[in-house]
């Protein structure tokens, strides 16, 4: 009965091991995509994720 018990405990810490390792290496994945630079021009869409203000020379001039 003894025997039992140590061998589930031991495959409990196998699986928990390679599912913690799965989970690490998913995370790596997304964080390489996420942070992948792209050739793909950014168009209105500022990098932080809010819209560019559209503000000509004119603008910039009558603000200071």
């Amino acid at each position: 009965m003894k025997k039992l018990l140590v061998l589930a405990g031991i495959a409990g810490g196998v699986m928990f091991v390679l599912k913690r390792s799965q989970n690490a290496k998913a995370e790596a994945d997304l964080w390489r995509e996420a942070t992948a630079p792209t050739d793909a021009p950014l168009g209105a869409v500022s990098t932080n994720g809010s819209t560019p203000s559209q503000t000509t020379a004119k603008d910039a001039a009558s603000e200071n």
